[in-house]
């Protein structure tokens, strides 16, 4: 029994020793030299000192092209398609004729109504002879007077259905495909093409209601298109005179020239809308700025610390972003190695040009 407490003992004294000795061990890491230590573990990072300069503030912008004038040709009177006068896909001229329908049925109601007016149109030159010998009365002649006039607006009606009768182009563009024949029973619910006029187009876009007042007409902007590398201008000519409240947006629309005929209606712009010139601004990298939940931050090195800020952010570019708050001019930003990097971790930084 003695050899068995003996035994016990010394386990119990070896496993307190060992406990002992891992505290002194731990205790002497934590108590080691730090300054040597962070220095041999500083992180060796990028950044630029920010300066002060000219921005020129552009805001990129999605919008749509559209026809500068569009139009679905119809027609207003019903019948039979009796010619089509123009070749599909072409191009037509204002006032020319692009299809007629059978119009004889109303050249029979004029033809109608054209007698009755000269009937009484002569009833009420009769009329007015007798009036004048006090042959008949005021109000007799009143009424020869009156039907000669319903007569000859009856006559104008027919006139102006049969001028409907004969479709012509509202102005000049390019028509589109046809979806009727000739003989076709046309009702003006049926969509005979669309005609559009391609010359000019319009650019649609909105931007964001804080830039409302930096917007002006006559401003000129640049605009690319997918599947094309060149950059064409357009100019403001038109600015919803209200913000959309559901968007928060103000809608622009401006126009550009299309005589070659590039540039097709219903494609996407990729639009740059120049703003007022900020002098002295603040601008830093766009990998620099990390999205957080409550906004965006940046890291700074002071005094070989990384150190943290919170901006507030305007335009973006390709490759930099505008910083209206956080930061200031003389600030070393750092701008690699920012999504590894916590607030007070040692940094070495090595500034670019």
């Amino acid at each position: 029994m003695k050899i068995k407490y003996i035994i016990y003992t010394l386990l119990i004294v070896g496993f307190g020793a060992f406990i002992a000795y891992r505290i002194t061990e731990n205790s002497a890491k934590a108590d080691g030299p730090k300054d040597g230590g962070a220095k041999s573990k500083a992180m060796q990072l990028s950044g630029i000192v920010v300066q002060p300069e000219s921005f020129d503030n552009n805001l990129s912008l999605s919008g749509s092209i559209e026809a500068n004038e569009q139009v679905e040709i119809r027609s207003e009177v019903s019948g039979i398609v009796e010619s089509i006068n123009f070749q599909e896909g072409s191009n037509v001229t204002k006032g020319q004729l692009l299809f007629k329908v059978n119009d004889s049925e109303l050249r029979a109601q004029l033809s109608q109504a054209t007698t009755k007016e000269n009937l009484a149109g002569e009833n009420e030159r009769r009329a007015k002879l007798l009036l004048e010998k006090e042959a008949i009365s005021r109000e007799e002649y009143d009424v020869a007077k009156a039907e000669y006039a319903s007569m000859k607006a009856q006559s104008q009606l027919v006139k102006a259905q049969i001028a409907k009768a004969a479709v012509r182009a509202p102005f000049s563009g390019r028509i589109g495909l046809r979806y009727i024949s000739k003989g076709t029973y046309v009702t003006p619910s049926i969509l005979i093409a669309n005609l559009v006029n391609i010359g000019k187009l319009k650019i649609t876009f909105s931007i964001p209601e804080k830039y409302a007042n930096q917007v002006k007409n006559n401003t000129e902007l640049k605009f690319k298109v997918a599947g094309s590398t060149e950059t064409y201008a357009a100019n403001v000519y038109a600015i919803e005179p209200s913000v959309e409240t559901s968007t928060r947006t103000l809608q622009v629309r401006a126009i550009t020239d299309n005589k070659d005929g590039k540039l097709l209606p219903g494609t996407f712009a990729n639009v740059e809308l120049p703003l007022d010139v900020i002098k002295d601004a603040i601008v830093v990298p766009t990998q620099a700025v990390i999205p957080v939940q409550n906004g965006k931050k940046v890291f700074i090195s002071n005094m070989g610390k990384a150190k943290e800020i919170m901006v507030e952010t305007a335009t973006r570019t390709d490759a930099s972003l505008l910083i209206l708050s956080g930061l200031k001019a003389g600030d070393t930003v750092i701008t690699t190695g920012v999504m590894a990097l916590k607030n007070d971790a040692p940094v070495k930084i090595i500034i670019e040009k």
